[in-house]
Order: C-alpha cells, then sequence, then structure tokens
C-alpha cells in the first residue's frame, strides 16, 4: 500500500474546516441580539401608562379619617388598688361579665349601703350579706376577701333561679328604676326593702377598704 499523498491530506484538512465553520454559524445564530430601539421605545411607552397621577383643585381641603377607639375595662388587680366600694360594685359586674355602666354600679353601691352601710361596707367581706359559699345561710356569713366575695355574688345572681330577673336587668344594663324593682321583688331580703321604701337614693359616699380586706 502506497503512503498517503499530500493531496490526500489537504482534501482531509479542507473537510475538517467546512464543519467547523458549519458550528461556528449555528453558535452565531443561537446568541440572541442586542435589544432594538424600537423595542427600548415600546418599553418606555408601557411604563408611562401606567403611571398614576393625583391632582387636586386648589380649593381642596384635608380632613382626618376618623378611627375607632379602643378602651380597656380594669382588672380585679387594678379595682382591688384602689378599693374602693365603687371598685367592688364594678368588680361583681366585671366577673359575671356585666356592664360596668354608671346605672348598673349605682344600683350596686346603693345595694350595698343598705345591707352594709356606707363607711363599713367591707363587713366581714361579705358587702352583700351573701348567703352563697360564706357559710351563713342567711347572709351573715364571710369570705377571705372581697374579691372572693365579688365571685360569689356575681354567682349566687346568675346561678340561682330565684335571682334571674336581677341578673337579667344587669345584664342588660337597664334602668337603675327596673333593677332596682327587681331587687326589692326577690328574696334576697326578707323585707324586701319594704318594697323600695326603705332603699336610699342620695349619692353614696366613697370609701376605701383595707388592703388587708382585698387579700
Amino acid at each position: 500500500m502506497r503512503p498517503p499523498t499530500a493531496r490526500g491530506g489537504t482534501r482531509k484538512s479542507l473537510v475538517f474546516l467546512a464543519a467547523a465553520a458549519a458550528c461556528a454559524l449555528v453558535a452565531i445564530t443561537t446568541v440572541p441580539p442586542p435589544p432594538s430601539a424600537y423595542a427600548s421605545t415600546l418599553r418606555s411607552a408601557y411604563l408611562a401608562s401606567k403611571v398614576q397621577n393625583l391632582s387636586m383643585a386648589d380649593d381642596s381641603s384635608i380632613t382626618s379619617a376618623s378611627r375607632d377607639v379602643y378602651s380597656g375595662t380594669p382588672g380585679a388587680k387594678t379595682l382591688a388598688a384602689s378599693g374602693t366600694n365603687y371598685d367592688w360594685a364594678k368588680l361583681v359586674m366585671s366577673t359575671a361579665g356585666w356592664p360596668m355602666s354608671d346605672a348598673n354600679v349605682t344600683v350596686m353601691t346603693r345595694w350595698m349601703r343598705q345591707e352594709n352601710g356606707p363607711n363599713d361596707w367591707w363587713n366581714r367581706n361579705n358587702p352583700l350579706n351573701n348567703g352563697w359559699g360564706s357559710g351563713g345561710g342567711a347572709g351573715l356569713g364571710s369570705y377571705p376577701d372581697l374579691v372572693t366575695a365579688a365571685k360569689m355574688a356575681a354567682a349566687n345572681l346568675q346561678k340561682n333561679p330565684l335571682f334571674a330577673e336581677v341578673a337579667a336587668d344587669f345584664a342588660a344594663s337597664a334602668p337603675t328604676e327596673v333593677t332596682e324593682h327587681a331587687i326589692w321583688a326577690s328574696p334576697w331580703a326578707s323585707s324586701h326593702y319594704a318594697n323600695g321604701a326603705h332603699w336610699h337614693y342620695t349619692p353614696v359616699d366613697v370609701f376605701t377598704a383595707p388592703a388587708s380586706a382585698w387579700g
């Protein structure tokens, strides 16, 4: 066999170069072209169409928006720290889940005054002379502290069907005369407060119980 001639080598070299050139051409055609000026113009126009403008008349006025107001109700610790007969009345309302309204607190403080008097309303830690859980069915029992007394007062009014109307009036924050009539009609006091004849309507003075009474 004869060794390859120079012509055969040249032919193979030309074939190789042609293949390489074809690959290079394919690679060049797959590279994305740079964005044209027209494409940039379209993008700018699109962005400009999305811009929002706000215009106001010269005589426009600025008004403030109203917002909801949130307020909290005092808890047992806050009421105990203050420690007055009005605080205890509010504690009963809070414990029972009733409104701490002026009407409810007014009735409760009047009721406390009828039972123990205003300047010794914390007597035996039982401001309403409540027999529920106090060890005294006639209301002469005592509680370890005024916080417990508030819980027991709320429990008696809510759980004892004899006082359902009183509880309903407190829950509805009924007018004072409505709730008071329900108290008189109930068996809370055997005298029924003489159907209101022994009930006092003057403002109840504020008195603070000793800190020890609150536990």
